[in-house]
């Protein structure tokens, strides 16, 4: 290794001594004292924040007495049953590490710079060196007999970990208005819409007092069969149904796009795989543009003037749409398959276009603010990513 290799790309002012190899057994110790202390808490895999090092509930809603490792303040947990999910934590507590954990005290480096070592990109390549398939687990042998590039001046230790700490709190923070914009959204979902047996919102708009009107499918919508059999349209506008994003042939052959169905904005296409939010499938709004699907898929054309924005948000609402599905799909060989002469004969409320359109447009400026919050947390994310391959050697 050179000098000049001996250095991190970014560095804080006033360090400049080059960095020491030290083996990664002298700069800790693997802590073994068994506890099953009630009165401590007890941190578990599930507990942490996989990637992030921070709990995902109050310990002391849990119950103790389970046995592990003791860990003290300042001590760190690296969990080593498949390293790959990347659980660690930097506790400020007394308690037990329950489970498949490395508890780590630094004896020859400072202790937030050993959580910021073990998150590096060197250390989870060695982490998952790992023997068995199912369930792998970091090789202690191979990890403590390594070695780590370390300054020697715990000062200039100090500052990498508190630069990245700080970058961590920022993070969370984003993390927290992202998640609270999520459930809020969820909540409006929720009370922007009529519940079962009731003919209006619980949350309306000033000026919107009228009740929603029943109205059947057949009178708003008919079935479409449009075929691309001019091949109008090539592979760059395949959409996914499940995402409604174009995603470039997803598979068809060159002698099938003929065959594909066209599907235009405010198209709404059935996709009817069952999961713990849609019990029998769920329809989708073409919204990203003029596309093919597959002619698998059922598809429905409006036939009436709608606002597209609250149909988008609507279609889905599975308070809504399951009544009308459990009668309108039937099992079939992967997925629920939708019976389009029996959803016809269904009705659904709608309101008149302004309140359509007040919607939707309430509900498309929360979803901006959600993305434009989870950009700023993926941002964020990569600096971080980049910052620990920089600021280490």
């Amino acid at each position: 290794m050179t000098e000049q290799a001996k250095v991190p790309a970014i560095r804080f002012a006033g360090f400049t001594d080059p960095w020491e190899q030290r083996k990664f057994s002298n700069l800790t110790d693997r802590v073994s004292m068994q506890s099953s202390d009630p009165d401590l808490p007890q941190v578990e895999y599930e507990d942490i924040v996989s990637g992030e090092g921070t709990l995902n509930k109050d310990l002391r809603d849990k119950e103790g007495g389970k046995t592990g490792i003791k860990f003290y303040a300042g001590d760190v947990l690296y969990g080593k049953l498949r390293p790959y999910l990347m659980n660690w934590l930097y506790p400020q507590f007394n308690g037990v590490a329950v489970g498949d954990f490395w508890v780590l005290r630094a004896t020859e480096c400072d202790s937030s710079f050993l959580y910021r070592l073990v998150q590096t990109d060197s250390f989870q390549r060695l982490a998952n060196v790992s023997s068995g398939s199912k369930m792998p687990r970091a090789d202690w042998n191979l990890i403590s007999q390594s070695f780590f590039a370390v300054p020697a001046d715990y000062a200039e230790q100090r500052v990498i970990a508190k630069s990245l700490a700080e970058l961590d709190d920022l993070i969370t923070l984003h993390q927290r208005k992202y998640d609270k914009l999520v459930i809020f959204k969820k909540s409006m979902l929720e009370k922007m819409f009529p519940k079962d047996g009731e003919s209006v919102p619980e949350i309306r708009f000033a000026g919107f007092t009228d009740p929603w009107e029943q109205r059947k499918f057949s009178d708003m919508y008919e079935v479409n069969n449009e075929r691309n059999t001019d091949c109008e349209l090539g592979y760059d506008r395949t959409l996914s149904i499940a995402t409604m994003t174009f995603n470039g042939g997803n598979g068809a052959a060159d002698d099938s796009l003929n065959s594909y169905k066209v599907i235009r904005v405010g198209d709404i296409a059935f996709e009817g795989h069952a999961n713990k939010v849609h019990a029998y499938g769920r329809f989708v709004l073409n919204d990203a543009g003029d596309g093919l699907m597959s002619p698998r898929f059922s598809c429905l054309r409006p036939i009436v003037e709608q606002r597209y924005s609250f149909w988008k948000y609507y279609i889905p609402h599975e308070e809504t749409m399951r009544p009308i599905l459990v009668k309108a799909t039937k099992s079939g060989t992967m997925m629920n398959e939708l019976v389009p002469d029996d959803l016809m004969r269904e009705s659904i409320l709608a309101p008149c276009l302004a309140e359509q359109e007040a919607i939707g447009d309430c509900l498309s400026q929360l979803d901006s603010l959600i993305t434009l919050h989870q950009r700023k947390l993926e941002l964020l994310q990569n600096i971080k990513k980049s910052l620990l391959d920089k600021m280490f050697v």
